[in-house]
């Protein structure tokens, strides 16, 4: 990226002074280096955003930014619906309410390393994973819509997990104002037999050692210690949300056009929030949000069977649930004015400070843990809320490592059955059904996560607190 435009505001943070239609700056956190490796489109899409009509203080890129769908991938901007804000399907983005969910099972890596191998084909048969994989859970269409409204809360009620899981998840399993009759047949129909599916791209479901603890107290507070083997779900809303995203997509299209929005990217398709167009989608969305967050919550349930199959005795609790490809209503406060907001996180995650009254009370003091997912072949970090998180991007952190490679270029460059055996020989079992989704999904295809994190730690997003290292995982 040619850094040109840009004005430097510290080591971490970067700003974009409005030009032609502009309402707002944009504003980019990243150190230098992983600046100049972003792609030039990242630029181009965060000054679209801020053309956007209703948005508030700036268009927000995280430090993994990449160039995505309208918004880019580690996009945030928030719109004020009494100002006439909107709501883009594209700053959700295709994959709604993708999010990680991670466990702590209790063990040690001394514990674990005899019963790896069987762990990990237990997983691995029973998770269903990869394109088009079906589960075993069937729903009829009343069904579908009591799990388009209930979420999380849904599935515990059917068994899948326990109450106290819900304390342990975002709005506490359980996206309100959710409409399933805003949810296309068509994607009812997609999301039929794809309940508790992995899926597959970069979803994954990983067995991870805590190799280090950056901020011993708050890692006290979340259960993890030093040696600990916890396991973390990476996926979303499946078929269901796809479609939603892409029938919404097409409905903002017509409806930027009557309102009289002009649109600088196609992609950046949106309506009114206090429109016909807009509160049917936001109905749609959220329900997409609960399928995800029941999703994740049947497959928690499947990995403790797979685990009580090689150790009895497991309960494996939840530590945290966070989605990163959501629009949320939440309070903030905007030159010194309390305002309700409609924040779009795409790519990006809520980092919630010490005190704020929507982090779970039992780690309230310490602030919501940050999940940020790595490569199969790289470290994760958990991270936490900063006090001055809020001020800075509306309580928003990275997700993830963030693409620097196309999947296309990604297959020239590696072999599925090559990454396999490289990562055995570093202690690593993988578990596929794709050895080219492995290609795809190499690790050299992405930026360096603990890059990432260290810029995110440096501009106050969000602070470190875990490291995280793999040695199964399981992709579709």
């Amino acid at each position: 990226m040619d850094l040109n435009p840009l004005s430097r505001v510290s080591e971490t943070e970067w700003h974009l002074e409005p030009r032609g239609s502009m309402r707002v700056p944009g504003v980019l956190f990243a150190d230098e280096p992983l600046l100049r490796g972003m792609d030039e489109k990242v630029l181009d899409q965060i000054a679209n955003v801020a053309t956007l009509p209703g948005i508030v203080k700036a268009s927000f890129a995280m430090p993994d930014a990449h160039w995505g769908y309208g918004f880019p991938i580690g996009g945030v901007g928030a719109f004020d619906a009494e100002q006439g804000g909107v709501v883009s399907a594209g700053g959700v983005g295709f994959d709604i309410s993708c999010g990680v969910r991670t466990m702590l099972t209790g063990l040690t890596r001394e514990e674990l390393d005899p019963i790896k191998p069987k762990l990990a084909d237990a997983l691995f048969h029973k998770v269903p994973a990869g394109v088009g994989s079906t589960g075993h859970v069937r729903l009829n269409p009343a069904q579908l819509d009591e799990m388009l409204a209930g979420g999380a809360r849904w599935a515990v009620q059917q068994g899948y997990g326990v109450p106290d899981d819900l304390d342990r998840i975002e709005n506490r399993g359980c996206m309100a104002g959710a409409d399933p009759a805003q949810v296309s047949g068509h994607a009812k129909q997609r999301q039929e037999e794809e309940m508790g599916t992995l899926g597959s791209g970069n979803h994954y479901l990983e067995v991870q050692e805590v190799r280090e603890i950056f901020d011993p107290k708050t890692a006290a507070a979340y259960g993890l210690r030093e040696g600990g083997i916890v396991i973390s779900i990476h996926c979303g809303s499946r078929g269901l949300g796809h479609q939603v995203a892409t029938d919404y997509s097409k409905k903002m299209v017509s409806a930027a056009a009557s309102y009289g929005i002009p649109l600088p990217d196609r992609e950046l398709a949106c309506a009114p929030i206090r429109s016909p167009v807009g509160e049917a989608y936001l109905g749609a969305m959220r329900a997409a949000i609960n399928c995800a967050l029941a999703n994740r919550q049947i497959l928690t349930h499947l990995v403790r069977q797979a685990l009580n199959t090689v150790r009895k005795g497991l309960d494996a609790p939840l530590l945290y649930d966070v989605s990163h490809n959501t629009c949320r209503l939440e309070n903030h406060v905007v030159d010194g004015r309390k305002s309700k907001l409609f924040v779009h996180r795409k790519g990006a995650t809520c980092a919630l400070g010490p005190g704020h009254p929507d982090v779970a009370p039992a780690l309230r003091d310490v602030g919501q843990p940050v999940l940020i997912g790595g490569t199969m072949g790289t470290a994760s970090y958990i991270l936490a809320g900063t006090p001055e998180s809020a001020g800075l991007a509306f309580a928003s952190a990275c997700h993830g490592a963030g693409r620097q490679m196309s999947r296309t270029q990604a297959t020239k460059q590696w072999q599925g059955r090559q990454v396999i055996d490289e990562l055995a020989g570093r202690g690593i079992l993988i578990r596929t059904r794709s050895y080219r989704g492995v290609a795809e999904e190499a690790p050299g295809a992405y930026k360096d996560v603990s890059t990432v994190v260290e810029a995110t730690h440096a501009a106050g997003l969000a602070r470190k607190v875990a490291k995280l290292v793999p040695l199964v995982c399981v992709k579709g």
